[in-house]
């Protein structure tokens, strides 16, 4: 049988970080919503079967977009991100998905994925799981509460985690559960997979695939938007 892969957008998020009038998934690039910008460059990735965005109880924002496509769905969020993902999941599996088919995770703020990268996490797919990552280049430096240097860590293997992340829907549900069950913090997919004791494989991603966090990554996200046109 044919591998199936779906993806989870959470979108119920309020971006307090940004300070802006809404939610920055809603925020402008050009003449588009960050978030039109991620669902389009998801949806030209084929294999995805269906694809859904947990959207906040209250958000008077989606209905105004003009984003429809049959391959698309919405839900409730949650008051955390990992409710969300559950939620998703729980929507999937609604629509068709199994247990055994797959999921990636993608913050909604992440606009300029490329192809590239999504082909290339969809290859390297593993039972433990697998997420887009980046090497550490710099020096990476540790402080104290004060902001006084403490040591120098070492950047060999050191990554920072990107998304999507990528693991069997049954895993994943059954391994954010557990972590709520035993009050484990959950940071992203792969730290509730790494809780119950797998390892999920780190996928070199492309430096574009940046997350819209602050005013100043906008200016950047715009770039890329413009470069990838």
């Amino acid at each position: 049988m044919t591998e199936q892969v779906f993806a989870v957008v959470p979108a119920a998020g309020i971006g307090s970080r940004m300070q802006a009038d809404r939610p920055k998934q809603y925020l402008y690039l050009d003449d588009a919503t960050i978030l039109e910008h991620t669902v389009k460059r998801l949806l030209q990735f084929t294999p995805f079967q269906k694809i859904v965005l947990p959207l906040a109880e209250h958000d008077e924002y989606f209905s105004q977009l003009n984003l429809h496509h049959e391959r698309l769905l919405t839900c409730d969020g949650g008051a955390e991100r990992y409710h969300s993902v559950l939620n998703g999941i729980d929507c999937l599996l609604q629509h068709g998905a199994q247990v055994t088919d797959w999921v990636m995770v993608h913050d909604v703020a992440r606009p300029c994925i490329t192809q590239q990268d999504l082909r290339a996490l969809w290859s390297a797919r593993d039972e433990q799981g697998c997420i887009l990552g980046m090497q550490v280049r710099d020096t990476m430096k540790r402080t104290d509460n004060n902001n006084q240097i403490v040591n120098t860590v070492e950047r060999e293997q050191l990554w920072h985690a990107l998304t999507p992340q990528l693991a069997q829907i049954g895993v994943l549900k059954q391994s954010i559960e557990t972590c709520i069950k035993n009050g484990h913090v959950i940071t992203d997919e792969a730290s509730a997979l790494e809780y119950v004791g797998l390892h999920p494989k780190m996928v070199s991603g492309h430096p574009s695939n940046i997350k819209v966090t602050r005013p100043d990554d906008l200016i950047m996200a715009q770039l890329f938007v413009q470069e990838f046109k």
